[in-house]
């Protein structure tokens, strides 16, 4: 719940920061990304964006950030998880105070106008006991979140539970969207991907509505069968139409009908011979003989006897013309009995793969009925046949038609069905489409609710309803315990607003003018607008000697504006919230004690911890959640080192900030500049890095680019202790170089030239000479090994670099 500053995720279009990445940069030997401390120490070297990072945290202070910055970006991460960007600067919920330009611009615009007042501000006053034991009161019942105490201990447990709640449920809906989610589209085996489902689109979302119907008391799941039929429905392909059969008319009625006439018709022959009467075989043996002989033959072609003269006459009594008209009568009956027999396999040819594939059954079924009905229908035709046989072969004997079991009604039957089936295919045909976009919801949606039953996706959706109420009935406990906590802080405020005096806030400056600087001369002044009337308010006014000072100094300036700012600290919108501070280089035009005096400051007024009274025991408690403070200055940050848990890595952060060119960057501060804290250390480090840097690499350009300066302070400082005897017209370089002309001439012309552009500006547009670079670096290394190898080996310890001797050669 503390919510303190993890990060700046990102800076872009604010002076020097033109696309600062945190995450790229900010890592450690591990190459994890770092995260702000407790304590956190900025060293930058001017212009290298320390005030910069100073503006984004007081802008999340005023609400506000300057106009002066074009299409200005950043972003901040809190621990709880929240953030705060350029377009949010006031929901971070937290207490900041930044000391920077800016606030002394707004506060002490005596500073660049002495006609000007200074800001007033109200802290705690004095002879109010009675409030002050009130207030002490509602305070010890407040709490401390360090503690765990009170209200805020309160608010801070019920924080924690409201978080541990958010998490489970974040964890089990996650899990369950995550099995969601592989169900929908994972490749391979999610819906998405399955063509019978026929849905590319498929997701997340529309498996939650599915869900939901499946779900339902109304959804019946499919069975087995079902899903064969759905399955087999789809990989249908449309069919022509089936034509109606033609050959289905059965003459079964008409043909017994007429046999029965036939059979059971009676004729007389006109002279009967009684033998052939007696004898149908004979009788049918002489009418076949009787048209193979006469007109044709005189004598019997079996026996070879003479014809009698009135054979023919006696035969032609006897076979009559009603006889041989129903003889032709029958037999063209027995024709058409052979034709409609013929017709019997081919009545109706059945082709299931005519038909799809649901209808395969009721098919199967007619073809069967149709095979026996078939063979039935065939052998009443045989009877029939039979019985006008009979009586052809007896023409003159009438018989009695035997009628056999009809199956006609039964094979109508079948070709209605039949056709019932050829209608519904065709039928089919149109509604194929649909039918399977049908199919394939009912196939999906089986597929969903198999995989919530697999998953038991009821009891998990109940489980994280359940975390979900935990959420919710912790959040009404967390709100209910800040509502205490503001309640109790706004009445802390109006007793505080009882108290306040303006007038106190200058004498706070005064002590630390006085009792930390020594100022005894110079103070701040409040003087009420209006004598006499308590409700107009007050100004400042500093004072030299009790008359208005003109003319401060650069330093006394400095002094007055970090005073006031550390007096500020106490107002009573500050004092006991444990605000977030940002001290940006307070130590501007000092001198060394006074360095020390704003290191005694902040470690007597911010660090070290405030003590209280809680039922009669002292207690501790942090005055600030955390601190930022940065420096150009390496006396100071020597100074900052001394700060308690400046050097316990779980407490503090040191940070560096490098410009290259016209953009500067954030990075963890090099272990050498953290732990001896010179510079010394760090300009033989550049130049190491420059002498051994690869020329290919964009990313070393800021070894060239800033070697000039680097090579030139850090040869200042060592040949001046190296021959510190004054020599006129000594030429150190060339001492030190050994009378290598090359080296010093090379050096010389890279120190002077690459360092300063006055009277040589066009050197500021022509290409660095980055091959001069390296060699001058190399000649540098090797000489320092040369003439004193001890120094240099130390050197290479102290910035963590092994010896170099094998990659500088021969130069």
């Amino acid at each position: 719940m503390s919510n303190e500053i993890k990060k700046i995720d990102l800076i872009k279009n604010m002076a020097v920061f033109r696309d600062f990445r945190w995450s790229s940069s900010v890592r450690d030997g591990g190459n994890n990304i770092a995260e702000f401390k407790k304590i956190n120490i900025f060293y930058g070297r001017n212009y290298s964006g320390k005030t910069t990072l100073s503006r984004i945290l007081r802008a999340l202070e005023t609400g506000s950030i300057s106009d002066k910055y074009r299409s200005p970006e950043f972003q901040l991460s809190f621990d709880g998880g929240s953030n705060a960007t350029q377009s949010s600067l006031s929901n971070h919920g937290q207490v900041v105070r930044v000391f920077n330009e800016d606030f002394v611009k707004d506060n002490l615009r005596f500073i660049v106008d002495d006609e000007q007042t200074i800001n007033s501000f109200a802290i705690l006053g004095e002879d109010n006991t009675k409030l002050e034991e009130e207030i002490e009161k509602h305070e010890a019942e407040l709490g401390s979140e360090e503690d765990k105490s009170g209200l805020l201990g309160e608010l801070f447990g019920a924080e924690e539970k409201f978080k541990e709640s958010r998490k489970a449920y974040d964890e089990k809906s996650s899990e369950l969207e995550k099995k969601l989610s592989d169900k929908a589209n994972k490749s391979g085996t999610g819906i998405k991907h399955n063509k019978f489902f026929g849905d590319a689109t498929y997701n997340v979302p529309k498996i939650k509505k599915d869900i939901a119907v499946v779900t339902e008391d109304t959804y019946s799941p499919l069975s087995t069968e079902q899903v064969g039929k759905f399955h087999d429905l789809l990989r249908e392909e449309p069919k022509p139409n089936i034509p109606e059969s033609s050959l289905f008319n059965l003459q079964y009625t008409a043909i017994a009908t007429k046999a029965n006439e036939l059979i059971g018709k009676k004729i007389q022959a006109s002279d009967p011979i009684q033998e052939l009467l007696n004898d149908a075989a004979l009788a049918a043996w002489v009418r076949t003989g009787r048209s193979h002989h006469h007109g044709k033959k005189d004598k019997c072609a079996f026996c070879g006897s003479d014809l009698p003269q009135d054979l023919w006459e006696k035969l032609d009594k006897h076979f009559n013309q009603d006889s041989e008209e129903l003889r032709q009568a029958l037999e063209a009956l027995l024709g058409s009995i052979e034709r409609e027999r013929s017709r019997v396999p081919n009545l109706l040819k059945i082709k299931n793969s005519d038909f799809y594939s649901s209808f395969t059954a009721d098919l199967d079924s007619l073809t069967d009925q149709l095979s026996t009905l078939s063979k039935s229908y065939s052998e009443s035709l045989v009877s029939i046949k039979e019985q006008i046989e009979k009586r052809r072969d007896d023409i003159f004997t009438p018989l009695e038609f035997k009628t056999t079991d009809s199956v006609e009604k039964d094979l109508n039957a079948i070709r209605d069905s039949y056709e019932e089936l050829r209608n519904g295919s065709n039928e089919f045909t149109a509604s194929l489409s649909a039918s399977q976009s049908d199919a394939r919801a009912a196939l999906r949606l089986y597929e969903v609710y198999t995989f919530v039953t697999n998953i038991k996706y009821e009891d998990e959706f109940a489980a994280i309803e359940a975390l979900h109420k935990v959420i919710f009935n912790a959040e009404e406990v967390r709100n209910a315990a800040k509502e205490k906590v503001d309640v109790k802080r706004e009445k802390i405020a109006e007793l505080k607003a009882q108290l306040k005096d303006e007038s106190k806030g200058a004498d706070r400056v005064n002590d630390y003018l006085n009792n930390f600087f020594g100022h005894q001369s110079l103070s701040l002044e409040a003087i009420e607008e209006t004598p006499g009337n308590a409700s107009s308010g007050y100004r400042f006014e500093v004072t030299r000697n009790d008359e208005k000072a003109f003319h401060l100094s650069e330093g006394e300036c400095s002094l007055i504006a970090f005073c006031y700012f550390m007096a500020k600290l106490e107002d009573i919108e500050t004092k006991g919230n444990q605000p977030i501070i940002w001290i940006d280089d307070p130590i501007c035009s000092l001198d060394a004690n006074h360095i020390f005096f704003v290191y005694s400051l902040i470690n007597a007024e911010i660090v070290k911890p405030e003590q209280y009274e809680d039922g009669g025991e002292i207690k501790e408690r942090d005055r600030f959640k955390q601190l930022f403070i940065s420096t150009h200055n390496l006396d100071f940050l020597k100074y900052l080192k001394r700060l308690p848990g400046a050097l316990n890595k779980n407490k503090s952060q040191y940070f560096i900030l490098t410009r290259t060119d016209q953009e500067s960057n954030i990075t963890l501060m090099p272990r050498y500049l953290k732990e001896y804290v010179t510079e010394f250390n760090f300009l033989f480090h550049q130049i190491y890095k420059c002498a051994n840097a690869n020329i290919e690499s964009c990313e070393n350009y800021d070894y060239y680019y800033n070697f000039g300066n680097n090579a030139r302070k850090f040869l200042e400082a060592f040949l001046y202790y190296k021959y510190p005897n004054a020599v006129e017209k000594d030429d150190k370089l060339a001492r030190f170089f050994g009378g290598d002309a090359l080296a010093v001439s090379l050096t010389d012309r890279i120190n002077n030239e690459y360092s300063h552009l006055e009277g040589i500006f066009e050197r500021s547009v022509q290409p660095i000479d980055v091959p001069e670079m390296r060699t001058v670096a190399k000649f540098i290394l090797r000489k320092i090994q040369e003439k004193d190898p001890d120094q240099y080996t130390a050197l290479l310890q102290s910035v963590d670099e092994p010896d170099a001797l094998t990659d500088i050669g021969d130069l």
